[in-house]
This record gives structure tokens, sequence and C-alpha cells, in this order.
């Protein structure tokens, strides 16, 4: 009987759930959505609850579908939105609701942990990070100064594929990639950061243990392997947070190799065989999903989302046309973006919607077109929405290019992978080739990926993606259109700093 295993990948959108053979052969999947919601503006949060509901039909979905018997299903690898909290009472119930990595509220708490370490260089001595909203450390203050009844009843602070795991499994448990996005966990040596849990006052019993991403961390219970369909056989491995499990997907587990994703959030990851960190704190360095490796990532935080809401807020009358065509809005977005010259004749724009993080770590940026003139249209917005994104992400290949990480090939992925046009701007942009591979499943592949290792079907994971990963196209720079980029870019730089004080106003 062939061995089975499943990835479970807990988003902000919703859950994805795949099954693969030991070899990387995709089975089946299945998706579940979820609310996510934003009481007070900056806010963002959601119900754990809706987490496992989504987890529990997508297994089941995927197990009916690929026709599985229970019993062949050897183990489950877990991912997630990294940098959530998830705050639990003595008895293990969920004390409020969820704080995610998009809440913007925690600047306030940030300036304090910084003080309390010493000063923003010292807490990257520290942690290898600077203190950002979106990380859980802030969060936990945050709760500790503004809701004290509920701090007191806090027990336990799980990430959100932890509380996952906690309910399949029993355990308290996380593994090092995702761990790093705490801001507490030392990165270099790989375990909380004794110091920086003292001078902020927080018991280590309140962390749960760290674990290499293929580690097994338990198995089953009886009670979730019924409510699953599976058997108290299966193992659950460490797995790893979203960025890294979706580069372990790509096969970015050797020197060289990068990997630019656009999502929802825009992120470039770069392996790294030894820590390597940015004294300015612009990137981050995280461990990676590799044993004993680390990486290092910039993230926009709204790339692909600034093209949702413009479609959203400025093209619905777009939906008919694009239903009577047997296409997307987005479709006839990038055909409208494809006729205009690389430029767009001099309009940019800063697609800082949700604030920035890489390289600017401010949550009060905000977007902007910048240079309209009469000749624009919307094709001419669209492609400089698309070409701002794109530059948002050269920022972090720049720094790593400054820090000396050698970069061989870039893989793309995510949603703008699967743009013929983006993927071209992207090579044009960064003036590179970029490379897509044969599978685009995300971080639930190379969670499962993990799970076979855990389960013993690879020494390692670099031998899994050897395997299981391998590059299916290519895309060279355009020659033109990579002059017109390399020119833009700095004037496009150039703009963050000059409303930088402007945007602060602003939020005020």
């Amino acid at each position: 009987m062939d061995q089975v295993f499943l990835g479970i990948d807990i988003g902000t959108s919703g859950t994805k759930t795949l099954a693969i053979r030991a070899d990387g052969t995709i089975l089946a999947k299945a998706s579940a959505e979820y609310p996510c919601s934003a009481p007070r503006p900056l806010w963002s949060e959601q119900n754990p609850d809706d987490w496992y509901r989504a987890v529990v039909q997508t297994v089941r979905e995927v197990v009916a579908r690929s026709g599985i018997a229970p019993s062949a299903v050897r183990g489950l690898g877990l991912s997630g939105q990294m940098h959530g909290s998830v705050f639990l009472d003595e008895a293990g119930n969920v004390i409020r609701p969820a704080i995610l990595w998009n809440d913007q509220r925690t600047a306030a708490e940030c300036t304090d942990i910084e003080n309390a370490a010493g000063g923003r260089d010292a807490l990257i001595r520290l942690v290898a990070n600077p203190a950002m909203t979106g990380f859980t450390a802030p969060k936990i203050l945050w709760l500790r100064k503004n809701e004290p009844e509920a701090f007191a009843r806090v027990r336990k602070i799980l990430l959100p594929k932890d509380e996952i795991r906690r309910r399949l499994t029993g355990e308290f448990a996380t593994e090092v990639s995702d761990a790093s996005g705490t801001l507490l966990l030392d990165v270099a040596a790989r375990a909380w950061s004794k110091p920086l849990l003292d001078v902020l006052e927080l018991d280590e019993s309140l962390l749960p243990r760290v674990y290499e991403s293929e580690d097994v961390t338990g198995r089953l219970t009886p009670r979730a392997a019924e409510e699953l369909g599976l058997s108290t056989d299966c193992l659950v491995v460490g797995g790893a947070g979203d960025c890294a499990a979706g580069a372990v997907g790509n096969g970015i587990v050797r020197a060289g190799l990068l990997s630019t994703s656009i999502g929802t959030s825009g992120v470039m990851f770069v392996h790294s065989d030894r820590v390597k960190i940015d004294p300015k704190g612009r990137v981050h360095t995280f461990c990676h999903a590799v044993r004993g490796m680390w990486h290092m990532m910039g993230v926009s935080l709204c790339s692909g989302g600034s093209l949702q809401w413009f479609r959203g807020a400025l093209c619905t009358e777009l939906k008919e046309a694009a239903e009577k065509a047997g296409c997307e809005v987005y479709d006839l977005l990038t055909a409208e973006a494809a006729a205009v010259s690389a430029g767009a004749e001099g309009l940019f724009f800063l697609p800082y919607l949700s604030g920035e993080r890489t390289p600017h770590a401010d949550p009060n940026a905000r977007g902007a077109f910048v240079g309209l003139h009469l000749n624009h249209t919307r094709g001419h917005m669209v492609r400089a929405l698309m070409e701002g994104v794109t530059y948002s992400l050269r920022d972090s290949l720049e720094i790593f290019r400054e820090l000396g990480v050698p970069v061989d090939e870039i893989r793309a992925s995510g949603g703008g992978s699967k743009s013929p046009f983006w993927r071209q701007m992207q090579a044009d942009v960064f003036d590179r080739c970029v490379t897509t591979v044969n599978t685009d499943e995300g971080p639930a592949y190379g969670a499962a990926l993990l799970a076979a290792v855990g389960g013993g079907a690879y020494g390692g994971i670099a031998q899994a993606c050897a395997q299981a990963v391998s590059v299916v196209s290519r895309v060279e720079p355009d020659v033109r259109a990579a002059s017109a980029y390399n020119r833009g870019y700095p004037l496009w730089r150039d703009l963050y700093p000059a409303l930088k004080e402007n945007f602060r106003k602003m939020a005020r």
C-alpha cells in the first residue's frame, strides 16, 4: 500500500489541504473559506474554531476524493499564517479572538519592546529582527496592557497552525520557522530567547516547545482521528510557517535559490546556509524549514491585495463583461495594462494600502498614485499598480545583493506567477531570468513534503525537493522593458521618503 501524506495550510482567507504520494504526486486537494473580522480600524482577528472546522472539512474531502484508506495516511504537516496569537487558559479554552499577522494595533508595544531590549540595534542582535506590528510579541504586550483580565487567564500562547496541532495531538508545540516570527526566538540558537523574555517579563512557560520542521511532534488523538476520518497512527510533524513551507514547495532549499511570491502579500525569500542578519533590520532573518539552515525574507504587505482592492473598489462594472467573455476581471485588467508601455508613461503607484513592512517597517505608510495626467487611462493605472508591487519586491532583492546573499535563480509562485504578463514584468523589473516549477500548490505542498520526510520517505527535505520539484519554464527579461524599469525604479524608490512625513500626519 502506498504511503500518503497530507499538507494543511491554515491561511488568512481559508484552509487548503492536499494529499500526496511519497514521490510528491498530488492525489487530491480541497479548500474551505472563513471570515476575518476588523472590529476596529487597524485590527484584524479570527475565530480559531473556524480554522479547525475548515481543517476537518478539507481533510475529509481530500480523503474521499482520493479514495485512500485512512490507514494509508502516514502523516500530516501543518503550515499557516505566521505571527498570529492564540491565547489559551488553563483548560485550553480560547480566551479571545486570535490577533492576526496583518493587525496593526501594536505600534506602541513595538517601541516598548525596543526600549526594553536596549534599543533597536540591541534587539536585532538578540533575535535577528526589529519589532514590527505584525509580530507576535507586541500582541502579547498589547493584551497585557489593554486587556489585563484576559491576560491574567493566559497559560499558553500559540501560533495559528500550532493551535490546530494542539487540537489534533494534544501537544503544545511549534517549530523554528514559525517561532522565528514571534520576535521571541533566538534565531541563531534556534531556541526561545531567555534574555528577551526576561526583560519583557514574560514566562517561557507561556510558549510551546520548539522543534525542527520535519520532527514528529505527536500523533492524532482518538477524538481528532475520528473527526478527520483518519487513524491514530497518523503522525504530525512540525511543519512550517506559510512562507517557509511555500519555499519548500518551490524547492528553495539550497544556497542561490530565491522565491518571489505574489499573493495577498508579496514575499522575497532566499535560502541561507548560515545566519546572516541585516543590521538595519529591513529584511527578516528567520530559521528555515530545512534542518539547521536559515532564510532571509522581505515582505510587502499588500501586493496582490492592491490589485484585488483596485478590482473591487473601481472595476465592479467589469464583472458582467468578464462573465460574457468567459474570463476573470483580472484578465480584462491585465489586457488593458499590457496595452500600455513599460513605465506607464510616468505614472507610479506605492502599494502601501496596509502600511508596509520591507524595507520601511511603517504602519503609517499609505498607498498612492503619483504622476497622473489627463492622458492616463485605467490601463495605465493597472500597469502602474502592478509595476509598483513589483518594484516593492525589487526593494528586497536590492537588499539581498547589498548583503552579499547569492541569488543564482529566481522562482516565481503565488497568484502573480499564474499571469504570464506579471511573470514577464517580474523578469523585466528584476532584470533577471524568472523560472517556475512543476507545482504551485503553495505552503500546503511544502507541508506535505515535510510530513513525508518526518514519515521516513526521505532522508531530508533537500532530497525530497530534488525528487518532487523541477523547473518547467523560464522567462528572460525584455531588454527594452528592463532598461525602462532600471530608469524608473530609482524614481519610484524616492517617493516614499518624500511622502513619509505626510503619511505620518495623515495617520494622526
